[in-house]
């Protein structure tokens, strides 16, 4: 079948999107006779009513409903396609990351890709929220979960991983030696599932916590109040390497628990090949990978789900 002509598929996308012929007028910058005169064409094109009139708006008809649906996706699809080609001209390459891994390891290394690769511009965004990579604004993500997102290609790094981390003043005055021990202790952020999960994986069975202890969001604020003295806090020894070394931070108890959750790079699969998220997914898994991190070999297995 010959396809109807372009201005009128555009016109019908956007006037039933919107539900208004001005709305649509001014979105294609177009007068609202001009939007009016294209629909007019598709309907005779296709002898069917695409619209229903009433009180100033407008409705899509049975058929319009029908065609509207797949148009707008395809329209949609056009757009994607040349935003992809804009952003694989770019030398920007935009990345998002959750906000403690970002903020301390991410941070402190991302200078070595900027050395590898100097045609290359970096703009890190952090956020624990999960940003849709669908629009264009990221090329890629840091992505912090269990895997197994539609329509992205994600390649895994490590598993999160906790130790209970605190101040040596703490640690010395409350004689930690043991998982056990943390039970009778201030734990920061005592009501995060992690807690249950850590005592679980030393053979604990914790009760419920009553403590009221203080609720933080992330990573940082965490390791911040750790570093203070206000309690232990589970922490990824990656993440706080320089703190450890200080001496600010020290790691009590040996018992190191594996999350189900973990990092992965990931973009959308129709991105595939592209040469700057090629070439920062190369970088980090290679980097993670290096041995002087000391990040343990369990971590880099990754969980069956």
């Amino acid at each position: 079948m010959k396809l109807p002509p372009l201005p009128a598929l555009r016109a019908f996308e956007a006037a039933g999107r919107l539900e208004h012929f001005s709305r649509a007028a001014e979105e294609l910058a177009m007068t609202q006779a001009a939007v009016s005169y294209q629909i007019r064409q598709l309907e005779d094109f296709l002898g069917e009513k695409l619209f229903e009139r009433e009180r100033g708006r407008v409705r899509l008809s049975a058929t319009g409903q029908r065609l509207h649906r797949p148009i707008s996706e395809a329209f949609g699809a056009m757009r994607s396609a040349f935003a992809d080609l804009e952003q694989e001209r770019s030398a920007i390459l935009s990345l998002s990351g959750p906000v403690s891994f970002g903020a301390t390891w991410l941070s402190g290394s991302i200078g070595r890709f900027q050395l590898l690769y100097p045609d290359l511009a970096l703009r890190l965004s952090l956020t624990n929220d999960v940003v849709d990579l669908s629009g264009g604004d990221f090329d890629l993500a840091i992505r912090m979960g269990k895997g197994n997102w539609e329509g992205l290609r994600e390649h895994f790094l490590f598993r999160l991983y906790v130790t209970p981390m605190c101040s040596p003043e703490f640690a010395e005055s409350h004689r930690l030696e043991t998982s056990q021990d943390l039970l009778k202790v201030e734990r920061i952020s005592p009501h995060d599932f992690m807690w249950s999960d850590y005592f679980a994986s030393a053979g604990i069975g914790e009760k419920p916590s009553e403590m009221r202890g203080i609720a933080l969001e992330n990573q940082s604020q965490e390791a911040s109040a750790a570093k203070s003295g206000f309690g232990v806090a589970l922490l990824t020894p990656l993440l706080w390497r320089e703190e450890i070394d200080n001496g600010s931070l020290v790691c009590p108890i040996d018992h190191i628990h594996y999350s189900d959750i973990c990092h992965f790079v990931v973009y959308p699969e129709r991105r595939v090949g592209i040469r700057k998220i090629e070439r920062f997914r190369e970088w980090i898994s290679a980097e993670i990978a290096r041995a002087e991190l000391g990040i343990p070999p369990a971590a880099f297995e990754r969980p069956v789900n």
